[in-house]
């Protein structure tokens, strides 16, 4: 069941906005793909982390 429109995974529930919003859109790529919901929904969560954390390390390395 792809996910939209602040209907997301409940262990999303207690993440900032934003990384819940990108967890959400990598998770429902990760369903399109392998069609296990357990997987995408921890894909798409540690893949948000990642890119929020990546992102902050660049701005720290930038300033």
């Amino acid at each position: 069941m792809p996910w939209h429109n602040g209907d997301y995974p409940p262990s999303y529930k207690n993440q900032p906005k934003k990384i819940r919003d990108k967890a959400t859109e990598i998770a429902n790529e990760v369903l399109k793909t392998t069609g296990n919901e357990g997987e995408a929904i921890a894909t798409g969560l540690k893949q948000a982390r990642a890119h929020f954390g990546n992102l902050e390390k660049k701005k720290a390395k930038d300033e």
